[in-house]
């Protein structure tokens, strides 16, 4: 089973003890590693509130995907790579100033709910229940799992950068 418990040791470690002003280091225009771990609260809590929402929902099937979502899921799900220059969809972008305290319980938060629900759903419901990735087109639980673990392996590279500069 694809399980999220390793991503906490992968994001924040590298935050560990690390002070206010570690946190809130970051090149011009970029985020900071509060709002990249922010981010990937905000994408970790809404795929998994919409799988909890739709868990009992009747078999669903998959819509169509783009061209774009089709190159897009290869390069992410099936590669690994997350393609560098891409704005974030506006609803995962974090605020000017996030709470570091907030970001790292948000973001274990998110994490819980996913390895709550995961050994039910990837039992009984792991390829007719979908949640809509804005870039991906429909995604199963096991693909929204494999997006989690890659797009935090990307930003968890940013915030090791960050730690060390």
């Amino acid at each position: 089973m694809l399980s999220l418990a390793a991503l906490p040791d992968l994001v924040l470690d590298p935050l560990a003890g690390k002070s206010d002003a570690d946190w809130y280091r970051a090149p011009a225009g970029k985020w900071n590693s509060a709002q990249i771990v922010e981010h990937l609260s905000i994408s970790l809590e809404g795929s998994g509130r919409a799988f909890d929402t739709h868990r009992d929902k009747p078999p669903m099937a998959r819509r169509s995907k783009t061209r774009v979502e089709w190159v897009a899921s290869f390069l992410i799900l099936k590669v690994g790579w997350f393609p560098p220059g891409r704005e974030a969809p506006q609803g995962s972008r974090p605020a000017e100033h996030v709470d570091r305290k907030y970001a790292e319980q948000h973001f274990r938060e998110g994490i819980e709910r996913f390895n709550r629900i995961a050994p039910e759903l990837l039992t009984s419901r792991p390829h007719d229940l979908f949640v809509k990735h804005p870039r991906l087109g429909d995604l199963t639980l096991p693909e929204w799992l494999r997006f989690h673990l890659v797009h935090c392996r990307h930003h968890a590279k940013q915030i090791a950068a960050r730690c060390a500069g």
